[in-house]
């Protein structure tokens, strides 16, 4: 076996090698041990069949018809003249033949090739248990199917979740007797030729072998698998997001600390907050005191005197608090310089950043409950009968061939509409973010819509948040759980279904549009942070040429000379300047400014309004490729 291998044994595969088989190619090798049990469960069905016994799916008809005992041949034999139609093989071998047949009638668009494959490693892996009754050239041939890359078409709709995947799983199968259609080397070619062109033969089937391969939770399984592949991946991002944002809004950390969380220790939330602390490490802008920020101001020509300032496409100012204005504030006014810019007196932000942790862990919370069901399935048997050819002390046949429901997705179907109630939530704390960003009355000091806009004829970012609102709202109508709404099939046979296939393919197709959110949440905090810097940056610049009648000026109430308070205001004015003199370069944390510079490689700051759909699609296409993983 090589690296580029995984060994399927029926017990130990998990979630990161299936997306690797699926998305990045590799080959699956079966497990020669556990082969063997394989090949013991297919011929002890067969020893069954021979002494007369009745199966179930193997000497009877399946669902509503599972009363129905196949005779030893077709009725119609019996007729004068015979049956010129009759099918070739057994009624035994009709049975699954006709089960595959039958039940590949799913519509709609064809299943992603990563799903597809997904769902053939999980097949795979599911009968290597050895309790389907599968004989081992016939997995063996759906292995090489899966490793010559032939990829059969399976339409995403048609599945209730029991028993199990029916339809889609027969799509799956179906290209295996040379019938259906499939993808190979990227064009879609019938069954037979698909099989041919990669040097692969159709394959007649035994004793249940048509149920063993088209029953079980295989669709939803992969889906939910390869979604929560990409909620991972979005999780860590949606916390970089946060932290670009708070770094841009200068915000707060108290809210981060571990022993703040050790009070209320929820894994996700005590995950999420250690995560944005580490991704803020290093940044000089949060916490920063309140009356360092300046609030922007429109820029004018008279706005900057000195030359190397003349290029800057804002204004900055502050607010002075005379004397007689701090009654009940004194202990605050000792520790702070009595100006306000861009931060309000306040020791905590709004929610969609103090609650980050809170919002943020409890999806990582859901995330980690749908993973914990997701790994028993993946090693877990899921057809229908269920073959204990080891109980050879059994006195009966359903002692050993047992009827159960492990087909049944409500397992997977719960936890995967726990995760997509919390999609929507993670994509509306971030569209939050984003609008209190481009809200002047909300941005803490940056300017509307993060423009200049001196001239009143640009917009900014303003629609970039309509974006945003329109994915959060069409997130959220997909809410609903498919789970709790069961539709009784097979003539009432199979009276309650899981719904399973809807719910997870549900959540992988939600999974682009939460990207586009968060991936529209990195686009403005990028340029609400290159203001932020800019802004206090100037301030400092300002404050080091020792000028202070120049930083006075970008006081707005600043006393005239002769004014009572003009002596205080000088004496506080200068403190203000030394202040900003000495504090040093302003930035983000390390981590923020490790992804802000790798999105600025590919998209500059916008100082000017210009078309934004292209940086829109690239900012999506670099999460789409995982370009800020850390």
């Amino acid at each position: 076996m090589t690296a580029k291998t995984i060994l399927l044994d029926g017990n130990s595969l998990t979630r990161e090698q299936l997306v690797a088989v699926a998305r990045h190619g590799l080959r699956v090798e079966l497990d020669e041990t556990q082969l063997k049990r394989v090949q013991r469960a297919a011929d002890f069905l067969a020893d069954k069949v021979s002494c007369g016994e009745p199966t179930y799916g193997v000497t009877t008809g399946f669902g509503s018809n599972a009363d129905k005992l196949l005779g030893a041949h077709r009725l119609r034999d019996e007729l004068p003249g015979g049956n010129p139609d009759k099918p070739e093989g057994t009624l035994l071998e009709e049975l699954q033949h006709n089960l595959i047949t039958t039940h590949a009638v799913c519509v709609g668009k064809p299943f992603a090739p990563d799903v597809v494959r997904a769902m053939l490693v999980i097949r795979i892996n599911t009968l290597m248990r050895g309790h389907s009754g599968i004989r081992v050239e016939t997995l063996k041939a759906l292995t090489a199917m899966l490793n010559a890359g032939v990829v059969p078409v399976v339409p995403e709709k048609g599945s209730v979740g029991a028993s199990g995947d029916l339809a889609p799983l027969s799509h799956l199968a179906i290209v295996l007797l040379g019938g259906g259609e499939a993808f190979y080397q990227g064009e879609r070619l019938p069954g037979a030729e698909a099989l041919k062109r990669a040097g692969l033969a159709p394959i007649r089937l035994s004793f249940k072998e048509g149920l063993a391969l088209n029953n079980g939770t295989a669709q939803m399984l992969a889906t939910a698998t390869l979604a929560l592949d990409e909620l991972e991946h979005l999780l860590e991002l949606a916390d970089l997001a946060a932290a670009m944002t708070l770094d841009a809004f200068a915000g707060r950390s108290g809210a981060l600390r571990p022993e703040v969380h050790a009070l209320r220790p929820h894994p996700g939330q005590v995950d999420a907050a250690a995560n944005v602390r580490g991704l803020l490490a290093g940044s000089t802008l949060v916490d920063i005191p309140y009356h360092l920020v300046p609030r922007f101001k429109q820029w004018s020509a008279e706005a900057w005197a000195d030359p190397a300032d003349q290029a800057l496409t804002f204004d900055i100012g502050w607010d002075w608090v005379p004397a007689n204005q701090r009654h009940g504030r004194e202990a605050f006014y000792a520790r702070f310089l009595p100006f306000k810019g861009g931060k309000k007196h306040q020791p905590q932000d709004a929610y969609c950043l103090r609650c980050m942790p809170q919002v943020h862990g409890a999806v990582r919370d859901a995330w980690a409950q749908a993973c914990r069901v997701i790994d028993i399935e993946l090693n877990s048997v899921t057809d229908n009968p269920l073959i204990f050819p080891e109980a050879e002390d059994a006195q009966f046949i359903e002692e050993q061939v047992i009827s159960a429901g492990h087909f049944h997705g409500m397992p997977l179907a719960l936890a995967m509409s726990y995760v997509k109630a919390a999609i929507p939530v993670l994509a509306s704390i971030s569209e939050r973010r984003l609008n209190k960003l481009v809200d002047p009355a909300t941005n803490d000091g940056l300017p509307a819509f993060l423009t200049g806009n001196e001239d009143g004829t640009d917009s900014g970012f303003m629609i970039v948040q309509y974006t945003a609102a329109a994915l959060v709202n069409d997130l959220a109508t997909r809410a609903h759980p498919a789970s709790v709404y069961s539709v009784p099939t097979s003539a009432n046979a199979e009276d309650h279904v899981s719904m399973g296939a809807n719910e997870a393919r549900h959540v992988l197709e939600m999974m682009e549009d939460l990207s586009h959110v968060i991936a529209l949440e990195l686009y403005t905090a990028a340029q609400a942070l290159d203001f932020r810097q800019a802004m206090l940056n100037a301030a400092c610049r300002l404050a080091a040429r020792g000028d202070w009648q120049a930083l006075a000026r970008k006081v707005s109430n600043a006393p005239r000379e002769g004014h009572a308070h003009y002596e205080q205001f000088i004496d506080e004015v200068k403190q203000l300047t030394a202040a900003l003199a000495n504090v040093g370069d302003f930035h983000a944390g390390s981590a923020v400014r490790k992804a802000h510079d790798t999105l600025r490689q590919h998209i500059g700051f916008m100082s000017r309004d210009r078309a934004m759909d292209g940086d829109v699609r690239t900012v999506c296409e670099l999460v789409r490729q995982r370009t800020f993983a850390q």
